[in-house]
């Protein structure tokens, strides 16, 4: 029997829209899309009833209008978008049909009814049609988006949605999870609530819950289980409330609460999210209890108290706000007595960016800490890269077009906390803080994509150029050597004039450019008592350069081999800079890339003599069909016209040939990676320099990587960092699922030094995978003087599907192995997130 949903005179054409059984499980609880955060358990109970959300058309649609790519992505059940005027048609088959017109339909063997993107499936079913009641019995299945509830009897009003599934299990494609209750009441396609239910990703089928039905029974048994005597969940509110909820892991409760409501949308929702325990040498064992406050929907905070069993009881916490052209977020982490140290220790951090008015914006970066040894025994609760000088940053930018180009403003204040330590040796030179810097650039419209490399073919040549005024005030903060006592103010001018010749394989910019700078210091520069100087330095350079292409094989694939030659020469008159302040002027690293640098400092206070050509060469092999590179050489090195006074060790120039620089890089099968760069004094053939790495990937889940890394009278150091399975299934990718056993897996990384003949920065571990919960073991050793160390332990267990409890270890896994992968990637429906 087929009802056209069309024809109004035909009672079996239903008017409602069928109700998305995705909605039955709720997004993650989350704040604001800047950091997602993990799952709760509040969230992750409701994913005891069926569906689950998939990409939408209004996503896609959001990526459109904001001009990006749509991405695509495989998903494990078909979403199917339905229009808003449209009705979706009952359909209803079976082996055997009976009907009393316009009064009942009664359907037997192999029954079938479907409606929009519902499918019905039972031995028997009687569709009562003044009622819109159905009722099914026999095996009934309910399935819709990738979930599956089965059940012995199901009565449902098909236009309302309103009905009972009477001891249903279910099971989640998109999740691989599934479970059971006593009963699932629907209540309308925006309400239901469920008895007794329960909630694993354990291993099951996707063909039924047998396992399920088991575990219900009491025939089966998981090594973990979400349970609550009641859940209901109301979409119209956007939320849902748990009852009585518990996780069991190993048959042990290990988190429990006894009422607790979660968000089912988007709208963050207040509440507890998961302890984390971390366990250091320094600190102790310490237990955080973070909980997540949705203030507005575009505000939020965490509140995390702590205690350490070595330090006492402290609290973390962060604000986190976006407005209409502003964002950002404070963090400030405090331990009122630390017990160790008998003082108060802290850390804050602020982000904040945002606009003024149209292309005026403003940005705001700081943190600070209460102590020099804070770094060493707080280290995790620091986000600065540089953890022993820290950057308090303000500034402020507004942007101009013009016909000719661009101009900018500029307005900035640089405050820096050096982090000293006691021992003389280890102490270093603070940079100076600039308060204030104020400037502003010109630019000519098309002259910053032609000196970044870009080759706009088919141009006429034409003069462009830029100009940079710029005053900067120049102090030392509290923590600066002692030798370090000169400060003052710098005017400075930075100017260039080129004109770009180029066609379809090369190019040529001649150019000329100049750095002049004035100082009023506050001490004096001589005996005589001198407080200001200035000098002008010009420099006259030509660029040139080609990229030529032919078709090649290499190793019997059809491959595109390329010529790249470069040339560039430098003049700049040679201008006595002994006597002048150096407040931002350092060496650049000599690499591929610097050798073809005008100066050899950057900042403004330094500028090298030269008369000089660069001079090297890259070919590169490209796959022809994938267009990935495969192979890669190359060769640079500088040759001096005349000596050179002002070098960046001090010491003049007189050999002819610089070091030169070898690169190479391999890529020849998906396993296999390599790369090495090589520095070479051309005075003695000595190695000054050299960085060789090695990888091998054969698959998920597998990968090493060595690498080896030497600088002449400075370092020299050798890594190694690895994932890879130790013994239990061997199986390059994990999906969960039926069959799946436990597995070890290795994952660490060991750095050592050959100079100070010690391991530095290192971390170890081990993971064990069962298939529906990953255990990660290991311990992580961080370097914070010559004979001090900090060992962390880190300990991490994953219920995939919900939050991971414990210390962070993903996270430590990931910023420190290269190429290492989740074990749970590619079965969470919700990813893992740091």
């Amino acid at each position: 029997m087929d009802n056209d949903s069309t024809n109004p005179g035909q009672r079996g054409a239903i008017d409602a829209r069928p109700p998305d059984l995705c909605k039955t499980l709720p997004r993650l609880m989350r704040p604001p899309v800047s950091r997602p955060r993990p799952i709760s358990l509040a969230a992750a109970l409701a994913v005891a009833l069926p569906g689950f959300s998939a990409f939408s058309a209004s996503s896609a649609h959001a990526q459109e209008s904001a001009g990006q790519p749509l991405i695509l992505k495989s998903v494990k059940q078909l979403h199917q978008t339905k229009r808003k005027d449209a009705r979706p048609a009952l359909a209803l088959s079976a082996d055997r049909i009976t009907s009393d017109m316009d009064q009942t339909s009664t359907a037997e063997g192999d029954v079938q009814l479907r409606y929009g993107g519902m499918l019905l499936k039972s031995k028997s079913l009687r569709y009562d049609y003044p009622q819109d009641l159905a009722t099914a019995e026999g095996e009934v299945e309910l399935s819709q988006n990738g979930a599956v509830l089965r059940g012995p009897k199901l009565e449902l009003f098909v236009d309302k949605f309103e009905g009972q599934l009477q001891s249903p299990t279910y099971f989640f494609a998109a999740t691989g999870g599934s479970g059971s209750a006593k009963a699932i009441h629907f209540l309308g396609d925006q309400r239901m609530r469920a008895d007794e239910a329960t909630y694993s990703t354990c291993p099951v089928s996707e063909k039924g819950e047998q396992d399920a039905a088991d575990a219900a029974s009491g025939k089966g048994k998981r090594d973990w289980e979400l349970v609550t005597s009641s859940l209901n969940l109301d979409f119209d509110a956007g939320e849902g409330v748990a009852k009585n909820a518990v996780v069991r892991f190993l048959g042990v409760p290990i988190l429990a609460a006894p009422s607790l409501s979660f968000p089912l949308g988007d709208q963050p929702k207040s509440g507890l999210l998961p302890p984390n325990v971390n366990i250091d040498n320094r600190s102790g064992v310490e237990y955080s209890q973070p909980f997540y406050w949705s203030i507005a929907p575009n505000r939020d905070a965490t509140i995390t108290p702590f205690v350490m069993t070595r330090r006492g009881p402290g609290v973390d916490t962060q604000f986190r706000y976006l407005e209409p052209g502003h964002r950002g977020q404070i963090d400030y982490a405090l331990l009122p007595h630390d017990r160790v140290t008998g003082i108060s220790r802290w850390d804050l951090r602020l982000n904040a960016d945002g606009d003024v008015m149209p292309n005026w914006t403003y940005n705001a970066h700081t943190e600070r800490v209460s102590d020099d040894d804070y770094w060493k025994d707080l280290r995790s609760r620091m986000l600065s890269q540089t953890p022993r000088l820290l950057s308090t940053d303000l500034r402020t930018q507004r942007d101009f077009s013009f016909n000719w180009g661009e101009m900018q403003t500029y307005a900035r204040v640089q405050k820096w906390q050096p982090l000293q330590v006691a021992e003389t040796q280890d102490r270093f030179a603070s940079p100076y803080q600039r308060s204030p810097q104020i400037g502003v650039r010109l630019q000519t419209g098309a002259d910053e994509s032609v000196l970044a490399g870009y080759l706009p073919t088919g141009r006429r040549a034409r003069l462009e150029g830029g100009l940079e005024v710029e005053y900067n005030r120049f102090d030392l903060p509290g923590g600066a050597l002692d030798s370090q006592t000169q400060t003052g103010e710098r005017l400075h001018m930075l100017g260039h004039v080129s004109l770009p010749f180029s066609g379809a394989a090369w190019w040529l910019i001649p150019k000329m450019s100049i750095n002049a700078a004035s100082y009023n210091l506050d001490q004096p520069i001589d005996v005589t008592g001198r407080r200001s100087i200035g000098r002008t330095i010009p420099t006259f350079s030509v660029d040139h350069g080609w990229i030529l292409e032919r078709n090649t094989s290499l190793f019997g694939n059809a491959m595109r081999q390329t010529l790249e030659p470069r040339l560039l020469y430098v003049n700049t008159p040679y201008r006595d800079q002994s006597a002048m302040p150096n407040f931002d002027a350092a060496p650049r690293d000599y690499n591929f890339d610097s050798v073809f640098a005008e100066n050899q400092f950057s900042g403004v206070d330094r500028v090298n003599d030269a008369n000089m050509l660069a001079f090297g060469a890259t070919t590169r092999w490209i796959e022809d069909e994938r267009g990935e590179e495969q192979l890669r050489l190359g060769m640079v090195q500088r040759y001096l016209f005349r000596n050179q006074q002002i070098t960046p060790d001090g010491t003049p120039q007189t050999h002819r040939l610089s070091d030169v620089v070898l690169l190479a890089s391999a890529h020849l099968n998906q396993a296999w990676w390599t790369d090495s760069t090589l520095q070479l004094n051309s005075a003695d053939g000595k190695v000054e320099r050299t960085v060789l790495r090695l990888r091998y990937s054969p698959g998920p889940f597998r990968t090493v990587s060595a690498s080896y890394r030497l600088a002449r009278g400075q370092s020299e150091q050798v890594e190694l960092a690895w994932q890879w399975p130790l013994f239990g299934p061997d199986r390059k990718s994990i999906s969960g699922g039926a069959g799946c056993a436990g597995a070890w897996y290795g994952a660490g990384r060991l750095q050592y030094s050959m100079r100070d003949k010690r391991f530095t920065d290192s971390v170890i571990g081990a993971e064990y995978d069962s298939g529906c919960w990953i255990l990660r073991v290991g311990a992580e050793r961080q370097a914070t003087g010559r004979a001090e160390t900090n060992t962390r332990l880190i300990l991490q267990l994953e219920l995939v599907g919900l939050s991971p409890l414990g210390s962070n270890a993903l996270k430590v896994l990931r910023d420190n192995i290269p190429g290492y992968r989740s074990l749970s990637s590619e079965r969470s429906a919700f990813g893992t997130y740091d």
